[in-house]
């Protein structure tokens, strides 16, 4: 079993989005029992606050169930929890090793370095307001995922 934590600063848009895109990917390739998913935030900005509205609203027009939950901040324990982190951008990088002191074990990853586009971001759709172009590229990452495990 792969075990997938996905991170953004405040969890409640890019990494919950990442969350249950997966779980629905996973559900509909029939291998729930290979992935352990969950999210977290790198700040405290947002702590028991639910997913925006706008990550709610995206996942709805693509038929990607979800359900209530709580923003958490990421804990050093959750380094032997999860065999991989998955950040969105670079700040997201930089945060988490401050959290966690050190990545001894490689664990450490932006979602599209599984893709073709190493190296990139997920753009935060609380700035852009773009929830749709976030909704894709988180996708392709998982996707990525699911192929590679």
């Amino acid at each position: 079993m792969v075990k997938i934590l996905f991170v953004c600063h405040g969890n409640i848009c890019r990494s919950p989005m990442a969350e249950f895109i997966m779980k629905d990917m996973v559900r509909k390739a029939e291998r729930e029992d290979d992935f352990y998913i969950e999210s977290a935030a790198v700040s405290t900005e947002e702590i028991g606050n639910d997913m925006h509205r706008g990550a709610k609203k995206q996942l709805d027009l693509m038929g990607v169930p979800y359900k209530r939950r709580a923003a958490r901040k990421m804990t050093k324990a959750d380094y032997s929890r999860f065999d991989l982190i998955i950040l969105m951008d670079d700040y997201n990088v930089t945060l988490a090793e401050r959290i966690l002191g050190s990545d001894p074990d490689g664990k450490l990853c932006m979602l599209l370095d599984f893709t073709d586009r190493k190296g990139s971001s997920i753009a935060d759709p609380w700035y852009t307001g773009n929830f749709e172009e976030t909704y894709h590229d988180i996708v392709e990452g998982c996707q990525a995922i699911l192929e590679r495990y």
